[in-house]
């Protein structure tokens, strides 16, 4: 029960706390528009060149930016404990360790599914892109593998800013290797069909 509560409370009090930190208007323009004008312009870059269908990139980059909240704030919210000088106090505390972890991670992945859901939604209504439910449903695993995954990868940032003052620097490097390396924009290899991505394959 201890552990629970621990995951669940501790979490949620922690996620509260990054925008308390900040601003929770951050998270209208960061979180919720810039996704579509990402969308946005990679679609027009590639109905310019001949390239790839709306689809294509509505897919990609919805699923791409779950990266920026997951690594963003998973990262943050360890970098702020050791900002705020709490974060010594909480690993002393008797508190499990998975728990106290993973129950901060909880609220970022939940952040993350919602906020390439709610992209990849509204940019394939803004580029005339129709999902169907089957399609939704194969996507669905995916934005599931991809928040996990980026919020993991956050968890590495947030140890590694242990031993470095500044973590939104390295943040911001990996959102951009993520953007050009995970096929959203730029496909990763080419069958007999033609060129493929984890993009194309979700259609």
């Amino acid at each position: 029960m201890k552990a629970l509560r621990v995951f669940f409370v501790g979490g949620l009090i922690s996620y509260r706390a990054l925008f308390g930190f900040l601003s929770l208007w951050i998270f209208i323009p960061t979180l919720v528009l810039t996704p579509i004008f990402q969308i946005l312009l990679f679609a027009y870059i590639g109905r310019a060149a001949g390239a790839r269908s709306d689809e294509f990139y509505v897919i990609g980059n919805a699923i791409q930016y779950a990266s920026v909240p997951c690594l963003f704030a998973m990262t943050q919210t360890i970098a702020e404990e050791r900002f705020w000088q709490t974060l010594g106090p909480i690993l002393i505390s008797p508190a499990g360790r998975l728990p106290l972890f993973l129950g901060r991670a909880v609220p970022v992945i939940v952040n993350g599914l919602f906020v390439a859901a709610f992209s990849l939604f509204v940019g394939g209504l803004l580029l005339g892109v129709t999902l169907g439910v089957s399609s939704w449903a194969r996507l669905a695993p995916v934005l599931a593998v991809a928040t996990f995954s980026c919020t993991g990868l956050g968890l590495i940032n947030a140890a590694l800013g242990l031993r470095v003052r500044e973590t939104a620097v390295l943040s911001n490097v990996l959102v951009g290797l993520l953007l050009i390396f995970c096929g959203a924009n730029v496909p990763l290899w080419r069958s007999r069909s033609g060129w493929r991505s984890s993009a194309a394959g979700c259609r």
